[in-house]
């Protein structure tokens, strides 16, 4: 019963990171937003969204997939859990610091949104942040890790981190789309020009937050 609670608890953090990355203005929806404004057309907006659901996706995917290949050393997995952790503490420690945007995004131009997407995702740690949570949710599943074949490990891991990332880029695209689709109908540019809200500095605790409860909890 306690598995089944931490699972479904892990799996609301999935949902609700998703959330949070996805009202944020760092992962772009204003990018959308704009694309439909200067084409004035509604297609645009989605057509630019998907490019950056699909950005976020190989972002997520890309720092999710290396930790299941590790967790086939299932003696290594407390020292894992701890390293992931600390990885991310230290990200957000680095962000709290360093609070510039990384230049380089800005010199990507607007056809490239999807490139532009998994860039600004790997820069802010979109998808480490949910390391210590997919090793979470990999330890309440995994009943006899140590006497599983590590084939069988690997696929079983793949196949949650495949999900994990597909229903955390789902709550980003739901929930950014959403707040772009009120822009674009409602507010328009001078929400953008004036509205703005940044959320660096919360994203940077966050971080912290996240990979603090995860060192907490290894056992």
């Amino acid at each position: 019963m306690g598995d089944v609670a931490s699972a479904t608890a892990l799996w609301w953090a999935v949902v609700v990171s998703g959330i949070y990355h996805g009202v944020n203005p760092g992962m772009g929806w204003p990018l959308a937003v704009s694309a439909a404004l200067m084409e004035r057309r509604r297609g645009s907006f989605f057509r630019a969204l998907a490019a950056l659901a699909g950005g976020h996706l190989l972002s997520v995917m890309s720092v999710l997939l290396p930790f299941t290949v590790l967790l086939v050393l299932v003696e290594w997995q407390r020292e894992i859990q701890i390293g992931a952790a600390c990885l991310v503490i230290a990200l957000g420690l680095y962000l709290l610091v360093n609070r510039r945007h990384p230049r380089f995004l800005a010199r990507i131009p607007p056809s490239r949104l999807a490139l532009w997407s998994f860039l600004a995702a790997i820069a802010h740690g979109a998808g480490l942040m949910l390391v210590p949570i997919y090793l979470g949710i990999c330890q309440t599943i995994a009943t006899d890790a140590g006497h599983a074949a590590a084939d069988s490990l690997i696929g079983g891991n793949i196949t949650i981190a495949v999900t994990v990332a597909v229903v955390h880029t789902a709550s980003m695209t739901v929930s950014g789309g959403a707040l772009g689709l009120a822009v674009y109908h409602w507010m328009g540019l001078k929400f953008l020009s004036k509205g703005w809200f940044n959320l660096d500095l919360v994203w940077a605790l966050s971080l912290v937050l996240v990979g603090g409860v995860a060192l907490l909890t290894v056992h």
